[in-house]
């Protein structure tokens, strides 16, 4: 699908590092954002009153997922998002807003809210507990002003 307005990207070094579908974001149909071989599939559905989608079960079918991969949708507030390279050098920061979802796929993130924020989290499991994640301390550039943006 070619790239909407609402829908950016963030990589590195071309790799997907996250996706974020901001809330302004609509088109007509299904459209999915991911690649096929993501273990965490992406999509939007925009149908009108009556379209049907047929009942299904969904087989089992065995999958393996090496990295984490975690979908974030704001309910309400502002939190930024810090990026970081997977050896955990700080890449940039984008602000995310009530209705805006994100899909983090590869590298580091952190995050800082803004005001008062609800999140809907939604990853893969089982949870492996600490060997889940590699905590780091955050670095970035003083020369950013965190409420929103650059100064």
């Amino acid at each position: 699908m070619s790239e909407a307005a609402g829908i950016e990207r963030i990589s590195d070094q071309g790799r997907l590092l996250a996706l974020i579908i901001r809330r302004e974001f609509r088109v007509e149909g299904i459209a999915f954002f991911t690649p096929g071989d993501f273990s965490q599939q992406l999509g939007y559905m925009n149908r009108p009153k009556r379209h049907i989608i047929p009942p299904h079960v969904h087989n089992p079918v065995a999958r393996s997922v090496e990295y984490t991969k975690e979908v974030l949708f704001v309910r309400s507030g502002r939190v930024r998002v810090d990026f970081y390279s997977e050896s955990q050098d700080y890449l940039r920061s984008t602000v995310l807003e009530s209705g805006d979802v994100i899909l983090l796929a590869f590298g580091g993130h952190g995050f800082e809210m803004l005001e008062p924020t609800e999140m809907i989290e939604v990853k893969q499991g089982p949870y492996c507990g600490e060997q889940d994640k590699t905590r780091f301390e955050p670095v970035k550039p003083s020369n950013l002003n965190f409420d929103g943006g650059e100064p």
